[in-house]
């Protein structure tokens, strides 16, 4: 193994380790990878002498050198943040710039270098406003004869221009939305420039574009839902009760996702429904996901029928989805707090008003005591095996029908593939946790069969993966054993391995049977038990 002893104040690593002394350091560099993201700023003076002006970009690399494309010797390498200038004749070439990470590897990525001593012609400027990020423009602009770019954003107090290659986009960020004069200025080696000018708006981004992450799977007693399409929420909620405030309230339908949006939001209730309260005190967390292009923080109150509201302020990440997850001790260690008879929520900004929210998954909840997870035997008491069929079958945990042989447990699940059902049909059931397998990647299912030969299908999909043709999960892997006896329980043994989609480090949450895969319903029945692990 490689060491490198480095000394804090050597400047190759100056950014990459932070220490309180200046002792020596051991470092190994063994796995650093090569450098990426290869590029380089290009400019050129504007009095027809071309000098250009070289500054090399890059991720994880320490030092740079540069084939100029000329003919002439190659640079030496500079450090990182340097810049290097040569001087050409009017023409085009290929430059060729390497970088050098500190374990010594090298990426190399060509550029060209136009030099000419017109001025920009056919100068085109596209202004974009970011979809997903507020107050975010792009300009991207392209001429003839030009090297590089640069743009005059207008916001005051920034009086610099940020400086593009021809060709290539630059973006910058307002901090307030509102209209703006964008001046381009492209430039070649010639004393000429070429410039456009633009009325700008940049845009408060108002809503999100992607839903907030998907809930896990939890056991009904483990959670207690407000608003969520995860779970069973509390009835009769009332979202936007009349308590006088002055913003506005929608639900927000993004792509068939339902989300609570609140706008220019002062305070705002949440009211569960006329006489009913819930018990939270055997809950260790409220969770909620909130999406915001202005508000910065969220004062979030439960409140109590006996002994009124307790406050907590979560700071909140503009323009992308803010998980919040706070422990109701939170809000109990608050002068003697209770939670046993919460019966609203409110809402307020902290600690301006009038900005908006888009909030979803609103939920109480505890970590199990007990689980859906591999191995499965089905004889919990205070679980809830919800085994959901499809194509035509009906699943229902029942009694072992047969108890001898390799299993004489008492409950099991029972698919009944009635006549006329799909030959894909089968039953579904989500796991509360994904399986570990470094416990082992085969997987052992008891299976009573009234025939041999039938084709049984083990599959394990991440429910939240992109959907595929079909609408399922595109994440998934499928396994085939045929039952070898009728009527009697036997051990099917699934090679996860053998299937060319398993993937280990993949959390699968979701379990799926298929009796009798490829064959129409006969109205026949199938058991399965003891889904486990094995090496």
């Amino acid at each position: 193994m490689k060491k490198i002893y480095l000394i804090l104040n050597l400047f190759v690593l100056a950014t990459l380790i932070a220490c309180t002394n200046d002792d020596a350091l051991d470092v190994d560099l063994d796995s650093a990878a090569a450098p990426t993201n290869i590029s380089a700023l290009t400019t050129v003076t504007q009095d027809n002498t071309g000098k250009v002006t070289f500054i090399p970009t890059g991720e994880g690399a320490t030092q740079y050198k540069i084939n100029f494309g000329d003919g002439t010797p190659e640079s030496a390498y500079i450090s990182s943040g340097g810049t290097l200038s040569h001087t050409y004749k009017e023409g085009t070439y290929k430059s060729k710039i390497t970088a050098m990470n500190v374990n010594g590897k090298t990426t190399e990525v060509t550029k060209d270098v136009v030099v000419s001593f017109r001025a920009p012609e056919k100068l085109v400027v596209e202004i974009t406003n970011d979809l997903t990020v507020s107050k975010k423009v792009t300009v991207k602009a392209t001429a003839d004869f030009a090297l590089f770019y640069d743009v005059y954003f207008g916001e005051a107090g920034k009086p610099d221009p940020i400086s593009a290659n021809n060709g290539e986009s630059v973006s910058y960020t307002y901090k307030e939305a509102g209209v703006y004069t964008v001046r381009v200025v492209s430039k070649s080696a010639a004393i000429k420039t070429t410039e456009y000018t633009a009325q700008v708006t940049a845009k408060l981004v108002v809503a999100p574009s992607a839903s907030a992450p998907t809930p896990p799977n939890r056991q009904p007693a483990d959670v207690i839902s407000i608003f969520s399409a995860k779970y069973t929420d509390v009835a009769g909620t009332n979202f936007n009760p009349n308590w006088g405030q002055a913003g506005t309230f929608s639900e927000f339908d993004l792509n068939g996702d339902k989300i609570l949006n609140y706008i220019k939001l002062n305070y705002q209730g949440i009211a569960l429904a006329d006489g009913v309260t819930i018990d939270v005190s055997k809950m260790e967390y409220l969770h909620m996901d909130v999406w915001t292009a202005d508000l910065e923080k969220l004062a979030i109150f439960p409140i109590s029928k006996s002994n009124g509201e307790r406050k907590v302020e979560k700071d909140l990440t503009l323009n992308q989805w803010t998980s919040i997850d706070i422990p109701i001790s939170a809000f109990t260690s608050q002068g003697g707090f209770t939670v046993a008879d919460i019966f609203q929520l409110k809402l307020d900004t902290a600690p301006v008003p009038g900005k908006s929210v888009y909030i979803d998954n609103i939920y109480f909840y505890k970590a199990p005591s007990e689980s859906i997870a591999l191995p499965i035997d089905f004889e919990s008491a205070n679980l809830t095996y919800a085994w959901g069929g499809f194509g035509n079958v009906i699943a229902s945990m029942t009694t072992n029908p047969d108890k001898t042989g390799s299993n004489v447990s008492d409950k099991v699940v029972k698919l009944e593939k009635k006549s006329g059902a799909e030959t894909w049909a089968g039953a579904s059931l989500n796991l509360d946790a994904s399986p570990d397998f470094s416990k082992g990647t085969k997987v052992k299912v008891a299976v009573w069969s009234p025939k041999v030969g039938a084709d049984i299908l083990y599959k394990m999909e991440l429910s939240t993966s992109p959907k595929d043709g079909n609408g399922n999960p595109s994440v998934n892997f499928e396994v085939h054993v045929s039952t070898t006896v009728a009527n009697a329980w036997q051990i099917l043994t699934f090679d996860l391995t053998s299937a060319a989609s398993f993937d280990a480090s993949v959390k699968y949450d979701r379990v799926i049977l298929f009796p009798d895969f490829g064959q129409s319903g006969t109205g026949a029945s199938y058991y399965f038990d003891d889904i486990k692990q094995s090496n």
